[in-house]
């Protein structure tokens, strides 16, 4: 295992660690105890991660187990980028254990990067809509009655 600032990183996630720039990751344990407040744990964009998956839903065994960074948490599914660069998207209804290998970011609510991100993202998507209402006005008035 290497060390990196401060927190064991397996082989595999150290090559991953390295391709993110290698961010510092020394501080961003979570914390379990204390006040509620201060408390930061659960997992987080870009954490890096091993799952074991139900082997009945894989033909061949050695599929049920992933190893990698989480890049997104929908509803039903993670999207993992997995130790060889493969995007998967796994169905949480196939996941027996999941474990926290590191975090690489902050928790959410003290991601300074990924809230002016999201920021960003809500400017953009409500031009785009602003965009598609303008260019359709008046082009579809089947909704209205008289």
């Amino acid at each position: 295992m290497a060390k990196k600032s401060g927190v064991d990183l397996p082989d595999w996630a150290k090559t991953m660690w390295e391709d993110m720039g290698s961010p510092e990751l020394q501080g961003l344990e979570s914390v379990y105890n204390g006040d509620l407040l201060e408390r930061r744990q659960g997992l987080r964009r870009d954490d890096f991660v091993e799952l074991h998956l139900n082997v009945q839903a894989f033909s061949d065994p050695e599929d049920a187990h992933i190893r990698g960074r989480l890049i997104s948490s929908g509803k039903s599914s993670l999207e993992i980028l997995t130790e060889d660069g493969r995007c998967v998207f796994i169905s949480r209804d196939v996941i027996v254990k999941m474990e926290l290998i590191a975090h690489t970011r902050p928790a959410y609510i003290d991601d300074k990067e990924l809230l002016a991100f999201e920021r960003e993202d809500m400017k953009r998507r409500s031009k785009l809509h602003e965009k598609v209402e303008k260019e359709t006005k008046g082009n579809d008035d089947s909704h209205l009655w008289g």
